[in-house]
């Protein structure tokens, strides 16, 4: 059926969709979620259909969605029934419980990347790796696949290319934007890219954006890493495994993150940039992501075995994950954190500092800059001495500076604080409780947003000396996250 092209700038997220009428649905047999092929004079275009009973478009036209009408030039356009796509049938298959192969598994990858499963299929796939954990066959296809349906970052020289990643759990944890540039400057290359929040109230883009740009293409990064060594950017603007970022969509909607799937989209991420030597951070305890010893063992487990079939070099580290680190909590929060340590500022954190050397430390030994058990005294010499810093404005002037000043970055709108109910030392405040309220108040969304930790445990504190600090640009967020602080195992004071 020949129709005539309207266009929309609103945009679906990732799927191609288009509207057609009613009536044409009718003649053509079709249905709201089917899918068409759409003919231009140079291309063939295959997209999910809506249905409209007349109150947008007339019969005879079809409404392209901005995703779609990017890719259609011509007025006119050809419009026929086409089969749903082979990958559907794969994760049916998966809801059973069956394993995939990893034909299947690309084929589903590819679909992701290409926009041709709608956001309900897509959800079907994430539900069904939750449900049914991926075996280690599994997960090794899905991360090659990642790699493989997106861009790729390639050093043509034998150099060791290092990163990081954290499997989260603990609030604050900014470590990564520290490790970055002291590892830059003892001569080891690190391309990081980081994905945005699932479940927490900041992700290291996040975190950054609120100092620079973090929607850097792949051309731009090895600009800035062939000048500085390192670079922070957030890995969905220059489609790096980008079937990551589009499966995180899902998941940070349900706060899902099924083992199999956090495996592949790390190192996926990883492989994608050439990274030859990995430290995975495992936090455990009361309160974090993992709790138990035994299950950060299985996974540390599960890591280094990935990592020898993908052949790289991953040393995991097992972290104390029972309380938080650094004392922000949310974008704004923790990049006044970051640039404090950064520049030895007598307000850094000092968990913050201490464990973002040994992270640095634990690259450089692994790098082969220095021997076993030295890297984080050489991190700390490179901290001290304002290298690492110096290092981090450079980076963040080639990313688009935003703000460096710490004492310049606003906060939200709204706030209040939260008093300690006795005098004491404060022996622990909940990772849980404090990431719920943060999000509550709007981070990571509302970058200005989050909380300040004014006593953190070992510290003393007197009864209604202020504890916490809460911001939020909503009254009604605000009210929220003070209901959530209210919990009274919030924090404990001896």
């Amino acid at each position: 059926m020949r129709m005539i092209v309207k266009k929309s700038k609103m945009t679906t997220g990732g799927p191609l969709i288009a509207l057609i009428h009613d009536k044409d649905a009718k003649d053509l047999n079709l249905k709201s979620g089917d899918r068409v092929q759409i003919t231009t004079k140079k291309d063939q275009i295959v997209c999910v259909i809506d249905v409209d009973k007349g109150n947008i478009i007339e019969s005879g036209e079809i409404l392209l969605f901005y995703e779609t009408s990017r890719l259609v030039n011509d007025r006119e356009v050809e419009i026929s029934y086409y089969p749903k796509p082979k990958s559907i049938e794969y994760i049916k298959k998966k809801l059973k419980g069956v394993e995939l192969e990893k034909e299947e598994i690309y084929e589903i990858t590819k679909d992701i990347v290409q926009g041709n499963l709608t956001e309900t299929e897509l959800t079907y796939f994430v539900s069904a790796n939750y449900i049914h954990e991926m075996s280690m066959n599994e997960v090794v296809a899905t991360t090659n696949a990642m790699v493989e349906t997106g861009e790729r970052l390639i050093f043509n020289d034998n150099f060791v290319t290092a990163d990081k990643h954290c499997i989260g759990g603990v609030a604050g944890n900014r470590t990564t934007p520290i490790v970055v540039p002291i590892v830059a400057c003892a001569g080891v290359r690190m391309p990081k890219t980081s994905s945005r929040s699932i479940t927490s109230p900041s992700g290291t883009a996040d975190t950054m954006e609120v100092m620079c740009n973090v929607n850097i293409d792949i051309e731009k990064m090895k600009e800035i890493i062939s000048k500085e060594n390192g670079c922070l950017v957030w890995g969905g603007a220059s489609q790096l495994a980008p079937a990551d970022d589009k499966i995180i969509k899902i998941e940070h909607a349900m706060s899902l993150d099924p083992t199999g799937q956090l495996l592949a989209s790390i190192l996926a991420k990883k492989k994608s940039v050439s990274a030859t030597h990995i430290l995975i951070d495992i936090p455990w305890g009361k309160g974090a992501k993992i709790e138990e010893k035994a299950k950060a063992l299985k996974l540390k487990k599960l890591f280094e075995t990935l990592g020898r079939r993908l052949d790289m070099y991953i040393k995991v580290v097992l972290t104390s994950g029972v309380n938080p680190i650094g004392r922000g909590i949310g974008p704004a929060l923790e990049a006044k954190d970051i640039l404090y340590v950064l520049s030895n500022d007598s307000r850094a954190p000092k968990d913050l500092k201490e464990k973002s050397l040994e992270m640095a430390g634990e690259i450089l030994e692994m790098a082969g800059k220095v021997g076993k058990g030295k890297g984080t005294q050489e991190a700390r010499k490179i901290l001290e001495s304002g290298q690492a810093y110096n290092r981090f404005i450079h980076i963040l002037r080639l990313q688009g500076l935003k703000n460096a000043d710490p004492d310049k970055i606003a906060m939200a709108k709204y706030k209040e604080v939260i008093l300690a109910n006795k005098t004491g030392q404060v022996l622990s405040i909940s990772n849980d409780l404090i990431t719920k309220a943060a999000r509550a108040t709007g981070a990571p969304f509302d970058k200005a947003a989050g909380i300040f930790i004014h006593k953190q445990p070992n510290e003393l504190v007197n009864q209604d000396e202020v504890i916490f600090s809460v911001y939020a640009e909503s009254e009604d967020k605000l009210n929220v996250a003070l209901e959530i602080l209210k919990d009274k195992n919030l924090y404990k004071i001896k």
